[in-house]
């Protein structure tokens, strides 16, 4: 039965993804047929993500009054509902309005499963957890592609999400009496539960290193979400990619961070998440480094590597963050590192729109760059910090 009720933690996680690649493979025709400029995508970013960032604020009380299972339940139904008013929007308008349930249904899932993984299981779980967050972010590029290649449109390609998802919501129904039994309810002890009553948001910002892992995420966030949304839109319209094959690569982008974080679960077994991290964002950085060139056999691999060097980032933060700052506050601090992950992933992407509208999609490669370098400081000086609190701390005992 635990077996069946992981099975049931990284269905949902498949749902959680399915919709967050849809948008940027779909777009360069999307824009086209709702007569829309292209720089418009950030407007349903900023909307979808916002939405995302306020359930997530709250996702930690509405957990608690009504249990992870039917949180997941209902925030799953609500984007497959979102997707489906996608497949049928008349006008760019309706569009926007959709993002409002699509937003709030993603938040409190994502904080409160990983929440629950990070203080619940091993590192390998998160990371194979994520792992299944890319199988729904790769399905979602490669159903849109090929609608766009058999000009059925964008439509079809959300209509199809939506049914997938409606799919796995019935799952989920089904599943409740299992969420009731295997579900982790734990009591905090009385020096636990009054820390958490009195620190605070400035309390947790207070705690040496928060600041450098919270940054840590938004410019994590701000590289992958940027990536994903605008990737294609650089292919086709800096090398004149056609929209099906570049739908494709941005399914090869999210596969990369599929089956890299799938690899990942494993070599937590020999090697600690810090470690990993590092050897991604290096991997990351080369395959942005290929998209410089105009050579055409070249840019799948730079998808790809991208993908499997983003792979680690986010579920080995996550898991850390109790081992870095204590199980007590744990919770709390990922709820603010989710915020500012969403954060990143909705202002950047929708500041590259910007200055894609104004005909500076070129600097799209040297756009990554940045938050590269920015995610590499900021997680190799929090490395640094914490190594020196390990050898105070021994020194001291």
């Amino acid at each position: 039965m635990a077996t069946l009720f992981l099975m049931i933690i990284y269905l949902a996680f498949i749902g959680l993804g399915l919709p967050d690649s849809l948008l940027g493979a779909g777009w360069p025709a999307m824009h086209l047929s709702l007569g829309v400029p292209v720089e418009n995508a950030g407007m349903l970013s900023i909307l979808t993500t916002g939405g995302t960032i306020v359930s997530s604020f709250f996702s930690g009380a509405v957990t608690r009054r009504f249990g992870t299972g039917k949180v997941t339940l209902v925030s799953v139904a609500m984007t497959a509902l979102a997707l489906l008013g996608f497949s049928q929007a008349p006008r760019f308008e309706v569009l926007l309005l959709l993002t409002l349930p699509l937003g709030l249904g993603a938040g409190s899932v994502d904080a409160a499963l990983n929440g629950f993984v990070a203080k619940h299981f091993e590192a390998r779980h998160m990371s194979w957890l994520h792992s299944f967050w890319g199988v729904g972010a790769s399905l979602g590029p490669m159903i849109m592609s090929l609608f766009l290649a058999r000009k059925v449109s964008w439509r079809g390609g959300y209509g199809a999400v939506s049914a997938i998802q409606l799919g796995i919501v019935a799952v989920l129904l089904f599943s409740l009496p299992l969420w009731r039994r295997y579900e982790s309810r734990p009591v905090l002890e009385p020096e636990e539960k009054a820390a958490a009553e009195t620190s605070g948001f400035a309390g947790i910002y207070a705690i040496p290193g928060v600041k450098l892992a919270i940054f840590s995420f938004l410019g994590y966030c701000a590289l992958e979400m940027t990536m994903g949304l605008w990737g294609a839109t650089f292919l086709v319209q800096q090398y004149g990619q056609a929209p099906e094959s570049a739908a494709r690569f941005v399914s090869l982008y999210y596969g990369g961070i599929m089956a890299g974080r799938m690899i990942t679960g494993f070599v937590t077994l020999r090697y600690r998440f810090p470690v990993i991290i590092r050897a991604g964002i290096f991997l990351a950085v080369l395959g942005i480094l290929l998209l410089f060139l105009p050579v055409p056999g070249l840019h799948p691999a730079s998808f790809l590597l991208v993908g499997l060097g983003c792979a680690p980032a986010f579920p080995g933060m996550i898991h850390e963050t109790p081992e870095r700052f204590g199980k007590d506050s744990a919770q709390a601090i990922i709820g603010i590192q989710m915020a500012f992950a969403y954060i990143g992933s909705t202002t950047m992407p929708a500041l590259f729109g910007l200055l894609a509208g104004r005909g500076l999609i070129s600097v799209f490669p040297l756009y990554l760059l940045i938050f590269a370098a920015l995610f590499l400081v900021m997680q190799e000086t929090l490395n640094r910090r914490m190594k020196d609190k390990e050898a105070q701390q021994k020194a001291t005992a």
